[in-house]
């Protein structure tokens, strides 16, 4: 059998191979691109994704990649009558500290160099200039920080808090969108624009001037000038098949998804994110109990803060997201994980303290809960890759640990920026997998301080 032909191969039909295939044939629509997956489209890693978006990070250049992706997401809820489902209500980062010193040098970090956000202080509840989030609507949200460190301002906006909480930050550019939804609109758009799709599973991968996939033990094959690599948590292994070693691990991530059957959160409330590390909530039998056992003694101990909880479907919805990245252990890689059945008990006890009505369901979680989960694909800096590689022809697009479908518009774009020869932004170099080539580039990733929130 003959092999089909393409320019352009594209491997990975989630949202970052599709998102690299629909701005190559925006910008280039007598391109011959073809999207291969072995499934359908954004049902693996792409399918556990939650969601979120947010411009906030620990430095400028991400700030600015996210930034310019929150600009596409936004281009296309214009042009498709929000498809996406866009909201804005911000992240709500809580603490019990009044010294938040340490944030506010990363959001200075972050911001830096940015015209659009501001940082705003509001240290009383008298004369606050405040504006809570009473609109999902993201084109009425605010741009900036709001950081809160006034117990009664918290309180009169946030009842629902711990009390102890002493200090927020409000981050507004950030909020939900349906990355299914822009999934389906950006792969809608590929095909009417000649984009075409095939469904195989890659089995070997090689270059010999030109590149051959094999697809299904050899009864399919394509022949590419190019090759886009966009496997997800299989883009380390992929790249391997042409001697190339991307250093990246994955982390197997859990979350819980229920129907809030009890009220116990509002609706209104923002993804809301716990910071502080904390032991879980158990009674002392329990927490005597879990100390004896060798395999769960570490439940009784102190674990890492970033639990993550926010109403799900609008505000009209009825369910709710938890989620904990508190594995920070590399994981085989399988389409079928295995999954901790501790686990919803675990993320509700941590998501409780911040939320303490959800200690309604300590014990009788709804039946209709979902428990799933995926793999958040890392470099050690938590940048992703995207760009060429030492191969010519060959480029990655991945490593987008747990910030995927914010981050996927700007990292097709940028792909199709590489490939097509255009003018590239600022971050290029610094996202490109060639960094490490580059003696100043380590020195800056090793002197980061912050992978940002997982």
């Amino acid at each position: 059998m003959n092999p089909v032909e393409t320019n352009t191969l594209v491997i990975g039909a989630g949202s970052i191979g599709i998102a690299v295939a629909y701005y190559l044939k925006k910008h280039a629509p007598a391109l011959d691109v073809i999207l291969v997956d072995c499934d359908q489209p954004m049902a693996f890693t792409s399918a556990q994704s939650g969601e979120n978006y947010r411009n906030w990070w620990p430095n400028p250049m991400m700030r600015a990649f996210t930034d310019r992706s929150i600009d596409l997401m936004e281009e296309i809820a214009r042009d498709s009558d929000n498809v996406l489902q866009m909201t804005r209500r911000g992240y709500v980062l809580a603490t019990r500290r009044t010294n938040i010193d340490d944030h506010l040098m990363e959001l200075d970090a972050g911001y830096k160099g940015s015209v659009e956000n501001q940082i705003r202080m509001h240290d009383t509840a008298l004369g606050t200039k405040y504006q809570p989030a009473a609109s999902e609507n993201w084109q009425e949200a605010p741009s900036g920080v709001d950081i809160i460190a006034d117990k009664s301002l918290i309180q009169n906006v946030f009842p629902y808090f711990d009390k102890e909480i002493r200090s927020v930050i409000h981050i507004r550019r950030a909020g939900m969108i349906s990355g299914q939804q822009m999934g389906q609109y950006m792969l809608q758009a590929f095909r009417a624009a000649g984009g075409a799709r095939l469904t195989g599973k890659v089995d070997d991968l090689s270059c010999d001037g030109r590149f051959l996939v094999e697809l299904d033990g050899g009864t399919q094959s394509i022949r590419a000038d190019r090759v886009v690599n966009a496997a997800g948590p299989f883009v380390g292994e992929l790249s391997v098949k042409l001697g190339i070693e991307l250093p990246v691990e994955n982390w197997l991530q859990q979350k819980i998804a229920f129907e809030d059957t009890k009220r116990t959160i509002d609706r209104t409330m923002p993804f809301a994110i716990d910071l502080d590390p904390q032991q879980l909530d158990w009674d002392d039998d329990e927490r005597r109990i879990l100390a004896e056992d060798p395999d769960f003694a570490w439940l009784a101990e102190q674990l890492p803060g970033a639990i993550h909880c926010r109403p799900e479907g609008g505000d009209n919805g009825t369910w709710l997201k938890l989620g904990w990245a508190y594995n920070q252990s590399s994981a085989p890689v399988s389409f079928t994980p295995s999954f901790d059945d501790q686990f919803p008990e675990i993320v509700l006890r941590g998501a409780a303290r911040l939320n303490p009505a959800l200690k309604a369901y300590y014990g009788q979680l709804p039946r209709s809960m979902v428990h799933y989960g995926g793999f958040y694909t890392l470099t050690d800096e938590n940048w992703p890759l995207l760009g060429p590689t030492e191969l010519e022809g060959f480029f990655v697009a991945g490593a987008l640990s747990g910030f995927g479908t914010m981050a996927a518009c700007a990292s097709g774009e940028l792909l199709a920026q590489h490939i097509l020869g255009a003018k590239l932004p600022d971050y290029a170099d610094m996202l490109s997998p060639m960094r490490y080539q580059n003696p100043e580039m380590v020195t800056q990733m090793r002197a980061q301080q912050s992978r940002g929130i997982l």
